[in-house]
This record gives C-alpha cells, structure tokens and sequence, in this order.
C-alpha cells in the first residue's frame, strides 16, 4: 500500500486544530526543506553508489582538491574543513592511504601533512563531474537568480542556527 506524504499546510492546520495557540509559521517552510534534504540524501547515495565511493571519502579527496595546488593540507585543517573530529580524519585518510589515493607526511612540528595521489586526483575528479551534474539536474527547475536567492535565505538561516560565533563561515572555507 503506498503512503503519500500529508500536505505541510495541512500538517500546520491541524496542530492549530488540536493544539491551539502552538507555533505553526514554520511548518511549511521547515517540512520543505525536509523534504529536499531528503531527497538531496537519497539523489547522492545514488550518485556516489554509482561511482563506488562513499561519502566520507569523497568528502575528505573534495577538500584535499578544492584546497588548490600542492592539494595538501595537515589533519587538523582536514577536520576543520570536514567538519569531523581528529579521529574521523584519521580514519578516513587511513583508508584512502590503503586505496592509494592520499598519502601521508611528517609536516612541521608534529603534524601530518596529507596529499592527493596522482589516483586520488583522478577518482575526486571523476566523481565530482557526475556529483556536481547530478546536483545541477536536481536544481534544474530553478533560474539562476532564483537559485542565487535561495542561497541568500538558507546561508543567512544557517548562521541564525548556528549562531553568532560561526556566522558567515562555510563549511568548506
């Protein structure tokens, strides 16, 4: 038997209904963004299963790529940027270590450099190609000032979540 999801306006009529006087305006909007988040999950599990790799180490060859030429940074700038602990990135470059795809050095101090291997670039390369396509068909029904707006609006909602002390910062920055 197949469900269908009930209507965020409906949904906020009947907490008005049985719970009279509970906040409702962000229903629609918070249900929405729900809803997109969702399937934005379910379209890049697809994606990234089509390319046999997983989310955290696209995540980890993404940063390493999108950090520019030498494509190295130490562990501790991978957790910052990957927003994940010491010991995720740890793991996570452990086993991109064994699949030949970074590789590890002693930096400055005592930290450890990692670098994008000559496989890493062209496995990060090809999977962002079919990632970032398939997110731009996700997107397609939007203009582009329309997408440009509801960048504003969720950037801007992010910073009021997170508060004051992360506002304005990206993940990726």
């Amino acid at each position: 038997m197949a469900t269908t999801r009930p209507d965020a306006r409906a949904v906020a009529d009947a907490w008005r209904r049985e719970l009279p006087g509970v906040p409702t305006r962000s229903v629609a909007v918070v249900w929405a963004v729900k809803t997109v988040a969702s399937e934005l999950r379910r379209a890049r599990e697809r994606a990234l299963h089509a390319q046999q790799v997983d989310p955290a180490t696209l995540d980890l060859l993404s940063t390493l790529r999108r950090s520019g030429s030498p494509y190295t940074l130490t562990t501790r700038a991978l957790a910052e940027r990957c927003l994940v602990s010491a010991g995720a990135v740890s793991q996570r470059v452990a086993r991109a270590e064994e699949d030949g795809l970074v590789v590890r050095t002693p930096g400055p101090g005592r930290s450890v450099e990692v670098a994008l291997t000559g496989a890493g670039h062209r496995v990060v390369e090809r999977v962002a190609q079919h990632v970032l396509d398939a997110d731009d068909a996700l997107t397609a029904a939007l203009t582009d000032d329309e997408l440009g707006t509801l960048e504003a609006l969720l950037g801007r909602w992010a910073d009021a979540i997170r508060g004051p002390a992360t506002a304005g910062r990206r993940p990726d920055a």
